[in-house]
């Protein structure tokens, strides 16, 4: 059936849209200005209107998988059937989700425990078409631990692989170059001062021989399958010539300007926080990601732990860092889309899928979604 959405704040590509929205069959039909007066016309009531939000990389599904410390749910589609409804509140229509392919400490790190599950309830929920929104996997390849090619050779040619990551979480580098803040960072996860000292060094220790074997084995692996390669944490221009050379198409949560520039400069589309943008700055000591957007050499934001922060980002960037709105929702909508290859979706323009999230602005920013399609059905 054909739908109209009228008197909306429409954000196209290069200006918001007084107007109206007409999609059916899933596709967008037609977007003109001024207001409709046909019988059936939806009445916006001049909230916003733009493309569905995409997602690259989230590690929320992985809250409802283990929701407590030492508690694994035993149901793995349940948990990620939250997790899916807690996307589409936030106005997501595409979603990257994050599953880690080794972790920290290899002998004892819960992500081992709950890899395989995260991977097959994604896969079932899409199987099934019990999801709201669309669902595609995100591989968080963590090179620092040594078991790290036999958890990701069953996964690597899954069909709902978007991206892989690569990640070194050895401490001393990249995120955690601030041991002294890692060891605050892991005393509010429950370990003792002695217990996160112990742990430490076994990750420095192990981390670093690891990682220089793993990474060249996890760039061969994707290449050779034509997906989008990200490195993580990019640090030093060292970081971004090793990411350039080694074909990646993206430098995931850059923690410096430095870094940020570089990568923008060899052509690496550059990730930040969503997070980090909400809060002002960065949970672990690295730079400001309004001050990438200021600086012109931000390319996309990713909610990472906190769905809800995209919009808020999204309306944040246009007071502190001066973007137009069409400018601000890119980020979460056009740019993530180009970086993933999927030229379906990702703007309003008529034919592409009619992936669209409706939302109001409070006086003071906070947005309410008030409506979600994807591919022309409702999905809130």
């Amino acid at each position: 059936m054909e739908t109209i959405l009228t008197n909306a704040r429409l954000v196209l590509e290069d200006r918001v849209l007084d107007g109206t929205l007409t999609h059916e069959g899933g596709v967008i039909r037609e977007i003109v200005a001024g207001r409709s007066h046909a019988a059936g016309a939806i009445d916006c009531e001049g909230d916003v209107v733009a493309a569905g939000l995409i997602e690259v990389h989230t590690d929320n599904l992985e809250k409802h998988f283990v929701p407590r410390p030492g508690v694994i749910w035993p149901n793995p589609l349940a948990a990620a059937l939250v997790h899916d409804v807690q996307m589409a509140a936030a106005g997501v229509t595409t979603v990257c989700d994050a599953v880690c392919a080794g972790g920290y400490d290899a002998d004892n790190d819960y992500r081992r425990a709950i890899f395989h599950d995260m991977v097959a309830a994604i896969e079932a929920g899409v199987a099934q078409n019990v999801f709201r929104i669309d669902h595609r996997l995100h591989l968080r390849c963590e090179l620092s631990d040594p078991q790290f090619p036999e958890d990701v050779a069953p996964h690597v040619d899954r069909p709902l692989i978007a991206l892989a990551s690569l990640m070194d979480h050895t401490p001393g580098q990249r995120q955690w170059r601030d041991v002294a803040h890692l060891k605050r960072f892991m005393s509010g996860e429950g370990l003792s001062a002695a217990d996160a000292d112990a742990l430490l060094a076994k990750r420095m220790r192990n981390g670093a021989d690891a990682a220089a074997v793993n990474r060249p084995l996890a760039v061969k692996l994707f290449r050779e399958r034509g997906l989008p390669i990200a490195s993580h944490d990019d640090t030093t221009l060292d970081h971004v010539a090793e990411a350039a050379g080694e074909g990646c198409a993206i430098s995931e949560f850059p923690t410096t300007l430095e870094a940020a520039r570089a990568a923008h400069a060899a052509g690496l589309s550059t990730v930040g926080g969503a997070p980090n943008v909400v809060r002002g700055g960065s949970h672990s000591g690295g730079v400001a990601i309004a001050e990438l957007a200021r600086e012109g050499v931000l390319d996309c934001l990713s909610s990472d732990y906190v769905p809800a922060s995209l919009l808020q980002a999204v309306k944040t960037l246009t007071t502190v860092a001066g973007l137009a709105l069409e400018r601000a929702f890119a980020l979460v909508t056009a740019r993530p889309a180009a970086m993933l290859g999927m030229d379906d979706r990702g703007r309003l323009a008529a034919g592409l899928r009619a992936d669209l999230v409706r939302v109001r602005f409070l006086g003071d920013g906070t947005p309410i979604v008030r409506g979600l399609t994807v591919a022309g059905r409702s999905a809130l």
